[in-house]
């Protein structure tokens, strides 16, 4: 009994020895310094969620989450250009509730959130969330783009809420504030814009007109002597706003397959009992109209009343004509090749821009395509699925507060790996996903 006291009090000698002093796990800035700190991008960056820009998601961006971790690091204030209410100041913002549709079925389904609206008038002081909702990656180079008078025609009212002046920059904006440290997201909607109107709509930002923005604004934010990290584009055909509505949704019988092979067949449609591809409009098919393929994707705003009850994407059961989905609620496979082909070229100019101005790099494509497959952190799972994936806000683009966290978390590892810093990453659970009614 005596040796096994001995040997006992020995092994505790040691395993106490081999605790870390609670010193070894103080956060440190490494070489970066966060003393101030200033964000850069679109949407994305600002905190948009539900369709709107508001109080709440604003304070859960993830540059404010990233600002509140530099703290503890020597950052210093970090200023939102945040809303007074819960609404912001376009309408738009969604909320989860309980709907009929058409067939007399009730579930849940996001709804308009109305509610008084903030006054577009500028802040009159300075900010650090440079986040512009709907500015592609011109846009921060472009004078005018702030001014209040021209809202509406060439000017953006997000940013004309703190633009410096009338024919301020948003990088001049952030260059004036001499940052010692920078995060910057930028290039989402040149090509967005594009894939949310169905490839008709909007057009895709050209490589060289990408390349020369991205130039001129890192260029410009290296001037100041900040450090800072640069995010790249992800793929965006695989967020819930292209991925909710399944292509091969009209489902008919075995009689309905036969009849409508024999009257199709011979254009190149086939179907089966069960599940089949949606009819699509296409100029250039013979019928001007065609099944879907695989790998094409319907659009979250496409009305769902009318593929139940107007008979959209098959046959109208009483006239026994083909109802076809129009083209700016689906993305054909040559769309989704320019938009992937547009986001190979941008995410190789992030990436070089990286490398030559000694930049952290976030690999932000992989980390949302991880989301494809699910994450499982802090015990509990992230996955891009539309309301249930705890990711994804309910414009099905933009994410929830426990996303914008998990951007954060991804910002934090890339800054500790480049500049040697111990930024403490956060716990996924402070933060909500969608709120249910």
């Amino acid at each position: 009994m005596k040796y096994r006291y001995i040997l006992f009090i020995g092994l505790a000698a040691v395993l106490f020895a081999c605790q870390p002093e609670l010193d070894d796990f103080s956060t440190s800035q490494g070489s970066a310094d966060f003393s101030t700190y200033v964000a850069l991008g679109n949407s994305l960056t600002a905190g948009y969620a539900d369709g709107s820009l508001y109080r709440t998601s604003q304070l859960n961006s993830y540059p404010s989450i990233l600002a509140e971790q530099f703290k503890k690091a020597g950052g210093g204030n970090f200023v939102q250009p945040l809303m007074n209410g819960e609404y912001g100041i376009l309408p738009g913002k969604l909320k989860l509730g309980y709907s009929t549709d058409c067939l007399g079925t009730t579930g849940l389904s996001p709804l308009p959130s109305n509610g008084a609206l903030d006054a577009i008038t500028p802040l009159g002081y300075q900010v650090n969330n440079l986040g512009v909702p709907g500015a592609k990656s011109f846009h921060l180079l472009a004078q005018g783009y702030g001014d209040m008078a021209g809202i509406g025609v060439y000017a953006n009212p997000y940013y004309a809420r703190f633009a410096s002046s009338a024919l301020s920059t948003v990088v001049g904006d952030a260059i004036a504030m001499m940052p010692t440290f920078y995060t910057l997201w930028i290039g989402n909607n040149d090509v967005l814009y594009y894939a949310i109107a169905g490839g008709v709509g909007d057009t895709i930002t050209g490589q060289s007109t990408f390349t020369f923005a991205m130039n001129t604004i890192v260029m410009g934010l290296a001037s100041t002597g900040a450090k800072g990290a640069i995010a790249n584009i992800p793929d965006i055909t695989g967020i819930p706003f292209f991925t909710t509505i399944p292509s091969n949704g009209y489902v008919v019988s075995q009689n309905q397959a036969d009849s409508l092979n024999m009257f199709l067949g011979g254009y190149g449609f086939h179907y089966e009992a069960g599940p089949n591809y949606f009819i699509i409009e296409d100029a250039n098919a013979p019928l001007g109209f065609r099944q879907m393929v695989a790998g094409e994707l319907l659009l979250l705003t496409l009305p769902q009343d009318s593929l139940k009850c107007a008979y959209w994407g098959g046959f109208n059961p009483i006239l026994q004509i083909p109802v076809a989905i129009p083209g700016q609620y689906v993305l054909t496979n040559d769309e989704i090749l320019n938009i992937e082909n547009a986001v190979v070229g941008y995410n190789a100019t992030i990436e070089s821009l990286a490398n030559q101005y000694d930049l952290a790099y976030i690999d932000m494509n992989a980390k949302m395509q991880d989301l494809s497959d699910e994450i499982i952190t802090n015990g509990v799972t992230l996955n891009a699925e539309f309301v249930t994936g705890n990711a994804f806000s309910l414009d099905g683009i933009h994410l929830t507060p426990m996303g914008y966290a998990y951007i954060a978390n991804e910002f934090i590892r890339g800054i500790n790996s480049k500049y040697g810093s111990t930024l403490p990453v956060v716990s996924l659970t402070d933060y909500q996903s969608v709120i249910l009614p």
